[in-house]
């Protein structure tokens, strides 16, 4: 039975924004005093926070962000890395280099001993979680296609580690379909809309089954029926008018807090970027300025204060430090977009999927991050440990979280400094870890404590 889809109202928001496109400086300062409360904003306290561009205004709404992020988050930041295993696609979708059509890139679909060597190169850089990605077709095999290659990361080891958790960024499935990829033991599955905007979604998509709105938008009620309960969403900002997506993407938020208890585990935030045979994507549309793209991710943390926000390499290596304090807490790192990227090191050839940003290596991010304060995570704690979807926000919201996470941080971080880091690096990473650990209090303290002595002692994957 297909699924209701009219809880995306394009009227109620085109309204909304209407209504608030000139907010009044003293509304705008209540709803930054209701978004301190930490217990997200309705779709007109958002509209008006999108009306704001008085230079003022900017720095209260990125001052009140900052303060959230570090309440909630503090100052870790999850580590990943894309896993690319196929750029095969059947949809023509104008803006991205693998559509059907494009002559322009190698096509290319890894076999499970290719994805073997590419996540074995991720683990010798350091990396404990990945995202699978492919393009929305596969090889004979069909979906199992996806399964064998999920089957096939985790099966291998080294001296030194493995990858903990595999998260997935794959074609919308059927309920039974989604039931297999939970069986396959994914972390997160994550799915952009693109746009929200119907008529901006049928010029930009025009053949394969991504072509279908309703498939796709209602793709997250299926996974989250078949019991995949952490979900990502995300919008590819560009292809229409950023304020209309950000609160069509709230009424997706709201739509599965009200049915599941629970909204997306993660929100993405790319924008078009150029990408070979895309003409589009050299010129979105509606091309995001950098200072409304930091205001995006700012008016995300309030709105959806507990959500995950991820910051991949498509930008700089400085939009990326910009928007640590504005509300990401999730970031890709020495990442490559092309099927066999990693054992070619190669990230801007013809099957790469879009242009990347940020073209550093793991070692080189990790220094930098840790420069500024920031504590590099490779937890993958709280999926082992079932401590996801409602059972995760209801540590989150209280704060209780943090008394896991925070010293999770440090004892991965740790782990990736002796078996991984640069010499320079690991000197910066052990005194910011004394530094972090300093500033704990009471169990938090004590079980950072514990787990990084126990690193220290030879042990690995050691969390709470």
């Amino acid at each position: 039975m297909e699924q209701n889809t009219s809880f995306i109202n394009e009227q109620e928001v085109a309204s909304i924004l209407e209504n608030n496109k000139k907010p009044d400086p003293s509304k705008v300062k209540e709803v930054l005093a209701k978004a301190s409360e930490m217990k997200g904003l309705n779709l007109s306290d958002v509209a008006v926070l999108t009306g704001i561009s008085d230079p003022l205004q900017l720095h209260e709404l990125f001052e009140t962000a900052n303060k959230i992020k570090e309440t909630i988050y503090g100052k870790r930041l999850v580590i990943f890395a894309p896993l690319y295993i196929s750029n095969l696609c059947a949809n023509e979708c104008v803006y991205c280099a693998f559509r059907a059509k494009n002559k322009d890139i190698v096509r290319r679909a890894l076999n499970q001993e290719e994805i073997k060597r590419e996540t074995k190169i991720l683990i010798d850089q350091g990396h404990k979680r990945v995202l699978l990605v492919a393009g929305e077709s596969y090889p004979k095999q069909g979906f199992q296609y996806v399964l064998d290659s999920i089957a096939s990361v985790y099966d291998v080891k080294t001296d030194k580690g493995e990858i903990r958790r595999v998260n997935a960024n794959i074609a919308p499935l059927s309920t039974d379909e989604f039931k297999q990829l939970k069986a396959a033991k994914i972390g997160t599955y994550q799915i952009f809309q693109e746009t929200y905007h119907r008529e901006t979604y049928s010029k930009v998509h025009l053949g394969g089954k991504k072509r279908d709105y309703n498939w796709r938008v209602s793709s997250l009620h299926r996974a989250m029926e078949a019991g995949i309960d952490d979900v990502g969403i995300g919008v590819l900002f560009g292809l229409f008018d950023y304020r209309f997506e950000i609160l069509a993407m709230i009424q997706h938020i709201r739509e599965l807090e009200q049915v599941f208890g629970v909204g997306p585990h993660t929100i993405s935030v790319p924008r078009l970027e150029p990408a070979t045979g895309s003409d589009i994507a050299s010129h979105p549309p509606f091309a995001v300025s950098d200072i409304d793209f930091r205001k995006i991710v700012a008016i995300l943390r309030l709105a959806v204060p507990y959500t995950g926000i991820i910051m991949s390499t498509r930008e700089t290596a400085q939009m990326r430090r910009d928007t640590f304090a504005l509300g990401v807490s999730q970031i890709s790192a020495g990442s490559r977009t092309n099927p066999g990227g990693y054992e070619e090191n190669i990230d801007d050839e013809p099957s790469a999927q879009f242009c990347l940003g940020d073209h550093r290596l793991l070692d080189e991010v990790i220094r930098d991050v840790a420069s500024m304060g920031y504590v590099p995570s490779f937890c993958t704690g709280c999926y082992r440990l079932g401590r996801t979807g409602a059972d995760f926000m209801d540590m989150a919201k209280p704060g209780d979280i943090k008394a896991h996470c925070n010293p999770n941080a440090v004892s991965t971080f740790m782990e990736y400094l002796i078996d991984y880091a640069s010499p320079e690096t690991r000197t910066i990473g052990e005194e910011l870890i004394e530094e972090t650990i300093a500033s704990m209090e009471g169990v938090a303290q004590q079980r950072a404590i514990k787990l990084v002595e126990k690193v220290k002692q030879g042990k690995h994957d050691m969390y709470c």
